[in-house]
């Protein structure tokens, strides 16, 4: 073996591991796991946290999730909260910020309005075949 191939395997083999044990190693927030001293702001917080979805869980809000993303974007949520923001312009802002899929309720509008059409009409397509179903064995 060459030794330009062995020191290249052997520095893949140290650096790798490494960056599998960094992910996610970061400090934690301080507001994410921490509420608002205030129980009018936390509840505020609360709410637009369980309409969010946790975009490393990807099932979860981001007030149920652990992973830390979520804690990452609960203390985004508190601190925009304790700065006075509304909870409708911090929604706003993480769908800006992450897509619209962050939002467990997308807006009736571009891609939301086909989330929101898509059971309708698969619905009336469903009709429609069994309609024509029907009527070839009458």
């Amino acid at each position: 073996m060459r030794p330009s191939l062995l020191l290249a395997c052997a520095l893949l083999f140290a650096v790798v591991p490494q960056l599998a044990v960094a992910q996610g190693s970061g400090p934690t927030p301080e507001l994410a796991n921490r509420q608002l001293a205030d129980p009018a702001q936390e509840k505020a917080a609360t709410q637009v946290m369980h309409a969010l979805r946790c975009i490393q869980c990807q099932g979860q809000s981001i007030a149920d999730s652990d992973a830390p993303m979520a804690a990452t974007m609960r203390a985004e949520v508190r601190q925009q909260i304790a700065d006075g923001k509304k909870p409708g312009a911090i929604r706003q802002w993480m769908i800006e910020r992450y897509g619209e899929w962050v939002s467990f309720e997308p807006d009736m509008k571009g891609s939301g309005l086909v989330l929101w059409a898509a059971p309708l009409l698969l619905l009336l397509l469903g009709l429609f075949i069994a309609r024509g179903l029907f009527r070839r064995k009458s």
